[in-house]
């Protein structure tokens, strides 16, 4: 057996599911032979049932989601089982918290399992009632009163103490999420939030070592994360995004809210000044009536003050997060909200800090499979959650040393572009790791009813 059917064996695929208020979008794919993220698949369809990042209308959220994993499923050749699902949504807080474990084999050094146990405490905080601890995230660790201790596996020390990162949300959200893709007859492997998966698609280890804000500009939402020495320090999700822009638009020109969107992709500027005072856009009449004459400054003026409103949340954030001073690397602002003209200048404008716009290419494989448009369509700033997703699936199960599990999502062989003898890890059980998130208070029973 050659080496690179060892390879592709070992590497099991993953599904990476951005449930969004604008789109929902299913990413299928799995690491590459050189290390980089291979995607068989991807599938995009209209959100109607999610508003501001939260599940609004469970029908609609479920139709979405079977449409976008029908379209990844049929274009990767994979029967879709179990999906990394983003969350998102205002009810996302953030604290920090620290804990310690004394060990009581002192022979041995510092394992992943001591680490593990230390995280695990943290899942049994008292939370207030109504919220559930979504991530935990190790910051620095102290080793017998040893503090500023990035990794301790592998030392000698008999009391481990660590700060904390931990992220929360409402369990009724949580509850929403998880049941829409249960309705999608897909199981859940774990819950993501999106602004920490879409840092893993768009920023560098580099950026992240040096000072970053991460700003992820949905539809509903603004996500926000912050970074300084390699490690997460601040994470808030601002209820405003591209919707709110439309919505400014459809009210301030008086014209339909498909017609306001159209206005904001085409000819939407985020610095009123970059524009001419004579380009006018012709908007046609309803039914007859006279075409809407709509002054391209005007609309400029509309979108900035949104625009404005939506990075001094973003700088209030980052500014009670302390590390105001220590971003060397800037702002990096991603998702669809990114692709608005101008929109770095205006960033740099209100908030003093360099600012570049992220894209999701650097860590794609280039891929013969997929066609070249959706190639090209991929490595747009609006799929950086759910790369981000695929991205963080994979580590988790490289991370359990788990290469392939059973029946997750299968390979439909005879239509395969693969050889027979090069048939992929493929999924099985879900993975125990990934149900943190659903503690006993939330039975899996409810989720199937």
């Amino acid at each position: 057996m050659d080496k690179s059917s060892t390879q592709e064996k070992s590497s099991p695929i993953v599904v990476g599911l951005d449930i969004g208020t604008t789109k929902i979008c299913a990413i299928v794919g799995r690491r590459s032979k050189n290390g980089k993220i291979e995607v068989l698949g991807i599938g995009k369809a209209e959100s109607a049932g999610v508003t501001r990042g939260m599940v609004s209308n469970i029908d609609k959220t479920v139709q979405g989601i079977i449409a976008a994993v029908d379209i990844a499923g049929t274009q990767s050749n994979v029967e879709i089982r179990v999906v990394n699902v983003g969350i998102a949504g205002q009810h996302i807080k953030s604290l920090q918290h620290r804990g310690l474990i004394t060990r009581r084999d002192l022979q041995s050094e510092i394992s992943r399992k001591d680490i593990d146990k230390l995280v695990e405490d943290m899942y049994n905080l008292v939370m207030p009632p109504g919220e559930e601890i979504i991530h935990v995230l190790p910051q620095e660790f102290t080793v017998d009163s040893e503090p500023g201790i990035k990794d301790p596996i592998g030392m000698a020390g008999v009391r481990l103490e660590a700060n904390f990162h931990i992220i929360s949300g409402q369990v009724t959200a949580i509850k929403n999420i998880v049941k829409c893709v249960n309705k999608a007859n897909l199981e859940s492997q774990e819950l993501i939030l999106e602004p920490l998966a879409s840092s893993e698609s768009v920023l560098s280890d580099e950026e992240k070592e040096a000072g970053v804000v991460l700003v992820d500009i949905g539809g509903g939402t603004t996500d926000v994360a912050i970074f300084h020495e390699g490690i997460i320090r601040h994470t808030a999700v601002i209820p405003f995004g591209g919707n709110s822009v439309t919505e400014d638009i459809r009210e301030g020109c008086s014209v339909m809210r498909n017609i306001a969107e159209q206005l904001k992709v085409r000819f939407g500027s985020a610095l009123a000044e970059e524009n001419k005072e004579n380009e006018i856009v012709c908007v046609p009449g309803l039914r007859g009536r006279e075409p809407k004459e709509i002054s391209v400054k005007n609309l400029a003026f509309v979108i900035q003050a949104r625009m404005e409103e939506i990075i001094e949340h973003v700088y209030y954030e980052i500014k009670s997060s302390g590390y105001e001073k220590k971003l060397i690397a800037g702002i990096v602002i991603t998702g669809g909200g990114a692709q608005l003209k101008h929109l770095p200048q205006l960033v740099e404008f209100v908030t003093g800090l360099d600012c570049r716009v992220g894209y999701p290419n650097e860590h794609l494989a280039k891929n013969e499979v997929l066609p070249k448009n959706v190639y090209e369509e991929m490595q747009s700033p609006t799929f950086a959650t759910g790369i981000g997703l695929l991205i963080k699936g994979i580590q988790k199960m490289e991370y359990a040393g788990i290469t392939s599990v059973p029946e997750a999502a299968s390979v439909k062989a005879e239509k395969t572009k693969y050889a027979e003898d090069k048939k992929f890890g493929l999924f099985g059980k879900i993975l125990e790791s990934g149900k943190k998130f659903i503690k006993d208070d939330i039975k899996d029973e409810d989720f199937l009813k």
